[in-house]
């Protein structure tokens, strides 16, 4: 199956390293027009020059509101439209239990992995996708469907990310589609913490036997965005390497 995103448009927030990056170059390399977001322009400048297509970028913070309606802009502007949002902008700024987590912290999570979805959706929503259509990807995590105490306010964000997909895909039917893919545990930097000191140790728990690549949530991405996908709507694919089936 030849999947492609030949003429559309995608905006990717966290799209500067990687998942989102990945995720970026793979719907690139599959024809889309990519437009991608993070806080900081020097690494967005470097993570647009590995784009093989036509790529942008504009450094946006995804919590703020008048930065993603800035970014927004930006890729009306260049782009003529959006087709497709992948919302993968992520932060966990506290580690350790929830019940201990202080105001701050909590409400920068919150603002980032619950609020900021729902935000760049509705202004993707009112730009471009309630007149042409369009798909929304918000990549959540299996934390979201399990207990893990040391980042439950984390894992609480994304089990209300994983809430917010099946309303708004309800919501925004039949024009524009709302899946989400729950990611387990995958090598990237933002999670450096959690799998690097016991790599080999995870590994054999997990009945495929090895951690997750940036690579494996890009290519169901693609598929997700595309129409190879058109009557998938309102649901979150889970890839962990079948964590889930022990937890």
């Amino acid at each position: 199956m030849d999947v492609r995103l030949d003429d559309r448009v995608a905006l990717i927030t966290g799209g500067s390293r990687g998942i989102g990056l990945a995720i970026a170059q793979e719907m690139a390399a599959s024809g889309a027009r990519v437009m991608i977001s993070s806080r900081k322009a020097e690494t967005l400048e470097a993570a647009v020059a590995t784009l093989d297509g036509e790529g942008a970028w504009f450094a946006a913070n995804a919590g703020d509101p008048d930065d993603a309606q800035a970014c927004v802009d930006a890729t009306i502007e260049r782009f003529g439209r959006i087709d497709i949002l992948v919302n993968n902008a992520a932060t966990n700024p506290y580690m350790g239990k929830t019940i201990d987590i202080d105001r701050a912290r909590l409400d920068k999570t919150i603002a980032v992995n619950w609020a900021g979805p729902l935000l760049w959706t509705q202004l993707v929503w009112r730009a471009s996708m309630q007149e042409h259509g369009g798909s929304v990807l918000n990549i959540a995590s299996i934390g979201g469907m399990s207990v893990e105490t040391s980042i439950g306010a984390y894992n609480a964000t994304k089990a209300a990310l994983l809430h917010l997909t099946r309303t708004l895909a309800a919501e925004l039917a039949p024009g524009v589609r709302v899946n989400a893919i729950a990611p387990g545990l995958v090598k990237t930097d933002m999670a450096r913490a959690l799998w690097e000191p016991h790599e080999a140790a995870i590994a054999k728990t997990m009945p495929l036997q090895r951690l997750g690549e940036p690579a494996d949530i890009a290519r169901a991405a693609v598929f997700l965005c595309s129409d190879a996908a058109s009557w998938i709507t309102g649901s979150s694919l889970v890839i962990d390497g079948g964590a889930l089936l022990h937890a």
